[in-house]
């Protein structure tokens, strides 16, 4: 049975859709319908029972699901055995990185390993964390490193750093010189925030949890999808917010921004690699993993990516 085949009526089993099945794979919706139909001949069955409004599979694409994938992933793994006895260390990576990471933490790393593989070809998304797990699963990238611990069977969470979030305002935002901020105090100011779906909100919403709030008690008058706008915006005084402690270097150093905790609360995350469970990762994923984990037991990491390796 032909390998790309396989991969289509797999998309196209899991989707539930030929429109679907056609977006992810980056081809035309005649090509799956093509390419299904072929498989179809070959096996002498019908695999799927199409109506207007959805598309069911038979008990013989049921039966094909599950050999398709053992057959795909034997398939890799022999590509993949082949590639590291020739030691050719090329091919291609494509990554999805969550908001703090790819824009503060991922670029020191990534100088260092293309210096090293330069023939690998790399491509980062920067989405929120939740969107990040739903391209893993559509096969649109490789891997992910996220900042929400999301429970889903199909995907395996490695922690790898741990970072915390701060309260952060303009200088002269609150009149007194008091640097811990009481949850009365939090409750009526005007707080900025990241969308739903991102690691950040999550982790902020889950701390106020454990202390009896939610968000909803608090005073949210902006979303942003971007943490420079989210900057902006406080260094503007339109209110406070929380954000990574490694995503503010320079407006620290700069006087633009101030730091404030909270009383009696922490907001301290890991943050993740997430990949398929039962899918083989590629030789150049596997070698960016082993990097970045190297990278991260230097002595050095503290300094290198300006993270806490403890809660101490």
């Amino acid at each position: 049975m032909n390998y790309e085949r396989l991969k289509t009526f797999i998309a196209v089993a899991e989707k539930k859709s030929f429109s679907d099945a056609a977006k992810i794979l980056y081809v035309t919706q005649p090509t799956i319908t093509s390419q299904i139909k072929a498989l179809e001949e070959e096996l002498n069955t019908k695999l799927f029972e199409r109506t207007t409004k959805k598309v069911a599979m038979t008990l013989s694409a049921h039966v094909l699901l599950k050999y398709a994938k053992e057959i795909i992933r034997l398939s890799d793994s022999a590509q993949k055995e082949i590639l590291q006895m020739e030691n050719t260390i090329t091919g291609d990576l494509s990554m999805g990185c969550s908001l703090t990471i790819g824009e503060y933490i991922l670029p020191e790393f990534l100088k260092r390993f293309i210096d090293s593989y330069p023939l690998i070809q790399m491509s980062v998304k920067i989405e929120n964390s939740n969107k990040i797990v739903d391209n893993l699963k559509d096969q649109l990238i490789d891997v992910g490193l996220i900042e929400t611990p999301i429970e889903d069977p199909q995907i395996t969470l490695e922690p790898i750093l741990e970072d915390e979030l701060i309260l952060i305002a303009a200088p002269d935002y609150f009149s007194n010189n008091e640097l811990n901020i009481s949850l009365d105090q939090l409750k009526e100011t005007p707080l900025i925030i990241r969308e739903k779906g991102s690691g950040t909100r999550a982790v902020v919403d889950k701390y106020l949890k454990q202390a009896g709030l939610s968000l909803n008690d608090l005073n949210l008058v902006m979303e942003f999808g971007s943490t420079e706008a989210i900057k902006t915006a406080v260094e503007l005084g339109l209110g406070v917010s929380f954000i990574s402690k490694s995503a503010i270097k320079k407006e620290l150093k700069l006087k633009l921004l101030k730091t404030y905790s909270i009383k009696n609360i922490s907001f301290y995350r890991s943050f993740y690699i997430a990949f398929c469970k039962d899918r083989v990762l590629k030789s150049s994923t596997e070698l960016f993993l082993d990097e970045l984990r190297s990278i991260i037991r230097e002595k050095e990491v503290g300094t290198l990516i300006h993270l806490p390796t403890s809660n101490a």
